[in-house]
């Protein structure tokens, strides 16, 4: 890009205004979910018998029969097509970071020459997309394309624009889940049944447990035209060269601050439609870096909010560019700034109440109360790399452990009360139990200013897993990231640690139940095992528990030495997933078998690799072909400069002059050697890793060869933006990118 043409990108930018969103006089309740087939449109759509059947599939698990989904397609149809829907499509996740559909028309040959609309239960059901065309981790060969689709009648469908979506999973000819929604279904139902049968320990009448998830999104908005004319943002979603700009967020002032015009526009816009689309958006704000911002929605059942939070993202792309902005959900798109996470939080609830709710009224419901928290940590303690490799990717290893997000090493933080509970309750103190209580209010002595009602915890922004009163916070997932690949691994975890929990406890009454002691009211075997088997269990997860400050480097220390994964290479991370302990996990709950594991693990290392690859490809491009002839262009005309004042004044004053002239030529020059000689490094190193035949070898040569060279030289790219005149300079500056007008 010329001088000349930065300039106008960036003032046609400055002098954007906001696009008008138009007014909606009904309230969001009126129009929520509008264009999804919830129960109420089967009510209204479906005869009364067929409407029973499918709520007895959705709540119960029951086999959908074609008969059913026949009548269900018909009245599908019917609402569809008043909403001026022509097509359909099966909506899947496959193991990419997006979402995958092929649109079918309501085409068929009516006999006679003509056509007639026609949408069947075996459309509904089942499709068949061609699964050689996306990745499956060597579970098929790109000659063996067939895969299919399968309806998921508990995420409802729903229609956008002249297209009705139907949530699927995604499977291989074989039977082996090549997206995500598959397993997670599966770990889902490990935990509802591992968690409803503990439940039972406290409340006889449990039927089912739900896995509850809610999710806060944070994104970064930039123009669209200063976006187009970055080819690094355009090519990785993220800034691979840029100097900071003097003002960033060091004044603490964008957080929680005014939402600047056009992007208030933008959200309102966002949050109505993602409203009719039946996401339950609630929270808005500006993040803590400029131009970064945050949604949420109130919390739904796991696999709900997994397909809200995938359809989300799309969504937000797609109205960003109407209003003028790109939607950047990379972990890292600039330097020197916060990056962006998805927090997870996430919760186990029965049909009568949340399982980690805060502490109740009598020993019971404490007792049911610590034990899922405790059960929890023990899957997060056996587990903790495998979380971790859940949640790493080539794009999020920029963000943890930059003092900005979640340490690459997991712990959990409980808060003062709960952690004296749990010392006191391994010390052998059960009355600690009957005194814990809920909320504490503060009084303020302050005019007009009513009580406040404490939470029992506080919270410690360094923890990726963190107890925040009624659920874990797992604060580093990444904001690109599918967060199923995160909640698959919790769910799985937990549901595995309630299991050998729920053993361990009948041993224990087995043992103890012809004892006297032990037969009435509290002192029952029951409570007497399950208090006995957590006193083992708050011993045995110790190592996870630390309420202190994850990023300092005496954590990084103390954790290696409490035996926690302490490994910061993504590639490395990856192979959790086929560590022993992890396959048995997984085989244990159904909920992946070896071979799903190794293909998933071989696809995050060709992932990883491709980022990366991609990356030094047009990193190389740009230094070579925007920042060498620029910099070399500035140097000439300094060079110029200096000859033309030797010719005017005597040497000796001349060269006083230009000594600054010369100290800058001099600098460009090493600057600008570095970075072609590196460059040069840069590209032999990535050939050298391509001709690796291994996929685990290559990623590890990408990481360890390639993506520090980037770094390396970005240093010296950056140094030369603060030397050449900013006229030359091709690429819009942070100070511009970095604040919406």
């Amino acid at each position: 890009m010329s001088s000349t043409l930065r300039f106008q990108v960036v003032g046609e930018a400055f002098k954007k205004k906001p696009v008008n969103v138009p007014n909606r006089e009904d309230r969001p309740s009126e129009f929520f979910a509008k264009y999804v087939f919830n129960r109420q449109k089967m009510q209204q759509y479906l005869p009364e018998d067929v409407y029973q059947r499918m709520t007895d599939v959705i709540d119960h698990g029951c086999k959908l029969d074609l008969q059913t989904a026949d009548l269900v397609a018909e009245g599908m149809k019917r609402w569809a097509m008043e909403l001026g829907v022509t097509h359909c499509t099966h909506w899947f996740q496959p193991l990419t970071e997006g979402t995958a559909e092929k649109h079918d028309g309501f085409v068929e040959h009516d006999g006679k020459g003509g056509m007639i609309e026609e949408f069947t239960g075996k459309q509904l059901v089942q499709q068949e997309p061609d699964a050689s065309s996306f990745p499956s981790g060597g579970i098929r060969s790109t000659f063996e394309a067939r895969g299919y689709s399968a309806w998921d009648p508990a995420s409802p469908v729903f229609v956008m624009g002249d297209t009705l979506l139907i949530p699927t999973i995604f499977i291989s000819y074989t039977g082996e889940a090549l997206d995500y929604k598959a397993p997670l279904k599966k770990a889902l139902q490990a935990v509802d049944k591992a968690a409803t049968d503990v439940a039972r320990y406290f409340y006889g009448d449990v039927t089912k447990v739900i896995s509850n998830l809610g999710w806060e999104q944070e994104y970064f908005l930039v123009d669209e035209d200063l976006y187009a004319a970055r080819p690094d943002l355009l090519m990785t979603g993220r800034t691979l060269m840029g100097h900071d700009s003097a003002k960033n967020q060091q004044m603490d002032d964008h957080y929680f601050g005014s939402i600047p015009r056009r992007v208030a526009a933008f959200m309102k816009d966002l949050e109505i439609q993602a409203l009719e689309l039946g996401i339950p958006c609630k929270t808005r704000h500006n993040e803590v870096a400029p131009n970064q911002f945050e949604l949420a929605p109130i919390f739904e059942e796991t696999n709900l909010a997994v397909d809200h939070n995938m359809l989300l993202m799309s969504l937000m792309k797609k109205v960003a560019r109407t209003h003028g902005f790109r939607c950047l959900l990379h972990e890292k798109p600039f330097k020197g700034v916060n990056g962006s996470g998805k927090h997870c939080n996430w919760s186990l609830a029965t049909d009568t109440g949340v399982l980690l709710h805060a502490p109740g009224k009598n020993l019971i419901e404490n007792l049911r109360f610590i034990t899922f928290i405790v059960e929890t940590l023990m899957a997060v303690y056996r587990h903790n790399g495998l979380l971790k490799g859940s949640i790493i990717s080539a794009t999020n290893a920029h963000r943890l452990g930059a003092h900005e997000a979640p340490p690459a090493i997991i712990s959990s933080f409980l808060g003062k009360q709960l952690t004296d509970l749990l010392n006191a309750l391994e010390q052998s103190n059960e009355g600690y139990l009957r005194d814990l209580k809920g909320k504490k209010a503060l009084t303020l002595d302050i005019p007009q200013i009513p009580e406040l009602l404490l939470d029992n915890t506080d919270r410690n922004r360094t923890s990726p897993f963190a107890f925040t009163g009624n659920r874990f916070e797992f604060r580093a997932v990444g904001s690109s990231a599918n967060c199923a690949a995160a909640m698959i691994v919790l769910n799985a975890a937990v549901a595995e640690a309630l299991v050998d929990f729920k053993k361990r406890v009948d041993s224990k009454i087995a043992e103890i139940s012809g004892n006297p002691e032990f037969s009435t009211g509290e002192h029952n075997p029951v409570f007497h095992a399950i208090i006995e088997i957590l006193r083992d269990d708050i011993k045995t997860c110790q190592p996870i528990h630390f309420e202190g400050n994850g990023y300092s480097d005496e954590w990084k220390e103390e954790a290696k030495r409490r035996g926690l994964d302490v490994e910061t290479s993504a590639p490395l991370m990856f192979r959790q997933y086929l560590s022993p302990t992890s396959v048995e996990m997984f085989q244990k709950t159904s909920v992946m078998t070896e071979a799903e594991l190794k293909a998933r693990t071989e696809i995050k290392w060709e992932t990883y690799t491709k980022k990366i690859q991609i990356e030094a490809r047009i990193f190389g491009d740009m230094c070579l072909n925007h920042i060498i002839p620029v910099a070399t262009r500035y140097q000439s005309q300094l060079i110029d400069n200096v000859h033309k004042l030797l010719e005017i004044f005597p040497r000796e004053e001349a060269m006083q002059m230009n000594q600054n002239n010369l100290t800058l030529i001099r600098r460009i020059s090493e600057h600008t050697s570095f970075i072609t000689e590196h460059v040069t490094q840069l590209i032999n190193e990535r050939r050298k890793a391509n001709r690796i035949a291994e996929v685990f070898e290559r990623a590890i040569a990408y990481h360890d060869n390639v993506a520090p060279l980037i770094e390396e030289i970005r240093y010296h790219v950056d140094k030369l933006e603060l030397i050449v005149d900013d006229e030359l300079w091709p690429l819009p500056k942070y100070r511009e990118i970095l604040f919406i007008r």
